[in-house]
């Protein structure tokens, strides 16, 4: 499997762990397996918000969201390898929710970048999401 590919598989992966979580279809045994143990222990992510959350916190508030969200809906797009230095890979993809009860609107976009290390598995080493402006968002369809 090429690199584009591998990390695409992983964003989505991890994004169709995050839909069934919020829609509460998720097996909850499986949380470490499939979300904290592909989080490096000093991971950090800055959401729109512009918070920074370790994964303590991460993980925290994915406890407390299980089946919360029942219509929730992500489709990863845009998914572009932007460089590669030996193990480390940066990445950029656009996150687009449907139904997300926990933003405004309900139905929202966002540009992310995420530092990757490649190995036998995939660990997130730091995300950053950014709100996507109005026109971009209203020029896409969320009949996903």
């Amino acid at each position: 499997m090429n690199m584009l590919n591998q990390v695409r598989h992983e964003i989505e992966d991890l994004h169709t762990f995050f839909t069934d979580w919020f829609n509460g279809v998720a097996d909850q045994a499986q949380f470490s397996a499939r979300v904290t143990s592909r989080l490096h222990p000093d991971f950090v992510i800055v959401p729109p918000d512009g918070s920074v959350l370790g994964v303590a916190e991460l993980t925290n508030g994915f406890e407390q969201s299980f089946g919360t969200n029942s219509d929730f809906r992500i489709q990863i797009r845009d998914v572009v390898v932007r460089f590669q230095s030996g193990d480390q890979v940066l990445v950029t993809y656009t996150e687009w929710q449907s139904g997300a009860m926990r933003s405004t609107p309900s139905n929202n976009a966002r540009f992310s970048t995420a530092l990757l290390q490649i190995g036998t598995t995939i660990q997130w080493l730091h995300l950053h999401e950014t709100w996507l402006p109005e026109g971009i968002r209203s020029a896409d369809p969320f009949d996903f």
